[in-house]
């Protein structure tokens, strides 16, 4: 007779043996895919991440439900929002390869996050100026367009680096065709490199190179038919510009304005539902200009908020101003919404409790996008790999468990609408679990 955790193990456990780490494709062999909400047009397929998790949390109630849901059904769910497309964990992100694996993962609304070419098209770049580490430029001939062209690392006699190797390619550099020639790679560069070859390694231990063999970039125009085929929604991210850049978006759209709008017209002549896109920026004008000007976009635009330290989050006061501007839903940093009370237990932050009163709504950003949560370091020596995205919390983690714990908190406790994550599957099997649509 199988016990609940050793039949949970039997289910888990093959999948983690025959990857090795998790592959976006497989379903668990025991019934772990369930139908999406598009009709049964397609499976959701968990992958064995989720899996992994829930084994290394301690025993609770919370462990217990978890594991109970390990047959499925899983579904698509807007509570799982795709980060730079849903698979940017294992897959270059914003391309097509990381967009179709959020959508297998589950992720209900995928994100492309705008910027522009020079020939003023909209495309799906997390920064204006990260070609050089985004993709392959710096090995192909548009190598010389860059705004600043690469750099070799410099070292003295005794092989001290005294001048990290560096480029800065952007995507206005490029006409659209040629940056539709362009390969996508891991975000990642490698600052001791000698030659452009070289300043294509540096990803990061905890992701992979297995996928990253010449990723499809995307257009924004051809990201919304890409999701449309999906059975997916859309939360696209205006970027603000880089000043660096040799070419800059006024001289483009002509004015910030101007750029917003471009980004909502390429969905008025889709012909996509203002209900399904949720337009996002970090610039609190846009989401005003939205609301404004765009009414029926406006309703549902996200004001992303950048801090980087509990200081720098907005007080009570100023969350009641977003409110009364017309603001619906705004989206701190994860951490900016939890913090550990006397007892150790990770609750809800002053911060999540004065939005919730000013009326607003959440959305929160970003899960699976930090390495792991590595036993042997001590919290309080501020060097384990989640110390930003777990800033607030880090003396209640433990291991990788932990993760849905701090899920499960901004979900029931906190009560945000939804959570980008780098590997949609882990918050689609929470979302199914906890039947949260």
């Amino acid at each position: 007779m199988f016990t609940r955790k050793t039949l949970f193990r039997r289910i888990a456990l093959p999948l983690l043996v025959v990857t090795g780490v998790v592959m976006p494709v497989l379903s668990h062999a025991d019934g772990a895919r369930g139908r999406d909400h598009d009709g049964g047009r397609g499976t959701i397929q968990v992958g064995p991440r989720p899996f992994y998790l829930i084994e290394q949390m301690r025993a609770s109630p919370l462990k217990r439900k978890l594991e109970q849901c390990s047959a499925g059904p899983f579904q698509k769910t807007d509570f799982s929002i795709g980060h730079r497309g849903g698979g940017a964990l294992q897959f270059p992100e914003h391309t097509q390869e990381s967009h179709e694996a959020g959508a297998r993962m589950g992720a209900g609304i995928l994100e492309c996050d705008v910027t522009f070419t020079k020939d003023g098209q909209l495309v799906c770049r997390h920064d204006q100026c990260d070609l050089h580490t985004t993709t392959n430029i710096l090995v192909t001939p548009l190598a010389n367009m860059c705004s600043q062209p690469f750099s070799p690392a410099e070292f003295d006699a005794s092989g001290k680096r005294t001048k990290a190797a560096g480029a800065l390619c952007c995507t206005s550099d490029l006409s659209v065709a040629e940056f539709k020639s362009l390969k996508g790679k891991m975000d990642a560069s490698n600052p001791n490199a000698r030659t452009a070859e070289e300043y294509q390694g540096g990803t990061a231990n905890w992701r992979t190179d297995l996928y990253s063999t010449g990723a499809t970039v995307l257009t924004h125009k051809e990201s919304i038919e890409l999701l449309r085929s999906l059975g997916s929604k859309y939360t696209p991210e205006l970027k603000g510009a880089n000043r660096n850049a040799n070419l800059q978006l006024e001289s483009v759209f002509g004015s910030q304005q101007g750029y917003a709008q471009a980004m909502i017209d390429d969905y008025k002549s889709a012909g996509i539902s203002p209900r399904k896109v949720w337009a996002q920026s970090f610039n609190k004008d846009d989401v005003l200009y939205w609301i404004r000007n765009e009414p029926a976009f406006g309703r549902q635009a996200v004001y992303l908020d950048d801090a980087n330290t509990p200081a720098e989050l907005p007080s009570a006061a100023e969350l009641k101003r977003y409110a009364a501007q017309g603001i619906k839903i705004v989206a701190p940093p994860m951490w900016a919404l939890l913090t550990v009370d006397g007892t150790g237990r990770i609750v809800p932050s002053q911060y999540a409790k004065d939005a919730r009163a000013a009326g607003l709504d959440i959305i929160t950003w970003t899960l699976e996008r930090s390495g792991r949560i590595k036993e042997e370091v001590l919290p309080t020596q501020g060097t384990s790999s989640p110390s930003f995205y777990y800033q607030t919390t880090l003396d209640a983690l433990h291991n990788d468990g932990d993760i849905m714990t701090t899920l499960h908190v901004l979900a029931k406790d906190v009560g945000i609408l939804g959570i980008f994550s780098d590997w949609s599957g882990t918050v689609s099997y929470y979302a199914s679990c906890m039947g949260l649509k």
